[in-house]
């Protein structure tokens, strides 16, 4: 619980309704959607203008207590958990789309709104904002930013950190950080804004942000891709590619995600191939029935047992609907899902793929894999039971050779949920002693006290790489 004269000063700046210390609200803040991570916060408070994450700041600030910077805790790195306790910081009240220019192409938003209702107010004025988690419906614009979150459309468009221009921000000892804005061109010193974005809320707090919008695409055509066999799929992706087509989702599922998913949704996948590429298209309608027909060309010639084209935008929306369910459909199987991130160079995509079938097997465990196979980014699925102590520790041991596997083929230990809690024992896998220390510079000057979520991204807990460093 909050100290009593720390509540008091809380209280008078937000009200008693927005700060709470109750054990029901604390327990409620206590975890996020990473399996496996829990830990008490001492309070949850929740503002509601930048004047009020101010004065929140400068308070614990005073009494050097921690601030975890949070908005629907969608994220999968464990990032919003109070390991060290301290204050859960609440953003959904600042939940106002602030201005849509459309001259400017840009829009201003606060952290708490949703993603899904950023892409249905922009999509009204013929405009669009690409990024989309798979979590968009829940997600806030917020955490995105906080987390540099990725998505289906990736490949094409890029992620968040490629359509933030400008942020408004709050240091850990309250002063206001604006960087950027609606300009375009912007070379003004160091890159603060894109410091920020994927920062995990270490850094600052955003209280605003202005994202850059493009036009709303004229069309969207989707084509569904049936492979026996693993290699054939993968050569499907980079022949795409190699013929200059960059599609707006080139989406992946392996055997087992397919027949989880087909039970769930019932929309006609095989359940006996080794994989399917679901993949979609936009922009003028000739280009994309150009661009459809080409992708049916590569992937009969490299072996796709069948194919099909959606007759329509809604057969194809319904398509990409069962790859964003496939989480979901998991869910349902066993008691905890672990949903990873790793992400290779999208020609070794095969490998890694087979690497995770191995290491299943060896560890006796049943994965899941589904992603991004545009951009190599895959998402293997621990299916599994945090009761069974014995099992989770075999989890461990396969995630980590996962890691190894992916670093060892050119990848990456996360390619957009970020590191928080559950990939700091990896970061120096990646980065060396240098980056980690260099990392730890830039957190040292942002927060000096260090209470701006405390315990993400640097772990004390040194681990041994079986492939050496």
């Amino acid at each position: 619980m909050l100290k009593s004269e720390m509540k008091a000063e809380l209280v008078a700046v937000l009200g008693d309704a927005h700060v709470r210390d109750d054990t029901e609200s604390r327990v409620s803040y206590s975890y996020d959607a990473t399996p496996l991570y829990q830990s008490m916060p001492d309070g949850v408070v929740f503002p509601s203008t930048t004047q009020e994450v101010q004065s929140v700041l400068r308070i614990a600030s005073k009494y050097n207590t921690p601030v975890i910077g949070r908005g629907s805790g969608s994220n999968l790195s464990a990032d919003t958990v109070p390991v060290n306790g301290g204050l859960v910081m609440v953003m959904t009240r600042m939940n106002r789309i602030l201005e849509i220019d459309k001259e400017n192409l840009t829009a201003t938003v606060q952290p708490g709104v949703y993603t899904q209702a950023l892409h249905q107010a922009v999509e009204k004025e013929g405009l669009f904002y690409p990024p989309d988690p798979s979590s968009m419906k829940i997600s806030t614009l917020g955490g995105n930013i906080a987390e540099c979150s990725g998505g289906l459309r990736g490949l094409k468009y890029g992620t968040t950190k490629d359509y933030v221009l400008g942020l408004e921000a709050v240091l850990a000892n309250g002063e206001i950080l604006r960087t950027g804005g609606k300009l375009y061109k912007d070379v003004a010193g160091y890159d603060l804004t894109k410091l920020l974005i994927g920062s995990e809320g270490t850094l600052a707090i955003i209280t605003e942000a202005t994202l850059k919008l493009i036009p709303l695409p004229q069309s969207r055509r989707a084509l569904v891709a049936h492979f026996d066999d693993l290699d054939a799929a993968a050569r499907t992706v980079s022949a795409i590619i190699a013929a200059g087509i960059i599609p707006c989702t080139l989406e992946f599922m392996d055997r087992k995600t397919i027949q989880v998913v087909e039970e769930y949704a019932r929309i006609g996948l095989p359940q006996e191939m080794d994989a399917i590429l679901l993949i979609e298209q936009d922009g003028p309608p000739v280009l994309v029935e150009q661009d459809i027909q080409c992708i049916h060309r590569i992937a009969a010639d490299n072996g796709a047992a069948h194919i099909a084209i959606a007759e329509t935008e809604a057969d194809g929306s319904r398509l990409l609907a069962a790859r964003r369910s496939a989480l979901s459909a998991l869910a349902r199987l066993r008691p905890t899902l672990i949903l990873e991130d790793t992400t290779v160079p999208r020609s070794r995509i095969a490998d890694m793929v087979r690497a995770i079938n191995r290491i299943a097997a060896e560890y006796n465990l049943e994965i899941c894999t589904f992603g991004h196979a545009g951009d190599g980014n895959l998402h293997p699925t621990f299916l599994t039971d945090a009761r069974n102590q014995a099992e989770i520790e075999r989890v461990e041991q396969a995630f980590a050779d996962m890691v190894e596997t992916a670093l060892q083929l050119g990848g990456t230990i996360t390619g957009e949920h970020g590191v928080g809690m559950a990939k700091a024992p990896f970061l120096e896998w990646q980065v060396g002693k240098t980056g980690i220390e260099v990392m730890k510079g830039i957190k040292r000057a942002f927060d000096p006290q260090g209470i701006l979520n405390p315990g993400k991204i640097f772990s004390d807990r040194s681990l041994p790489r079986k492939g050496g460093t």
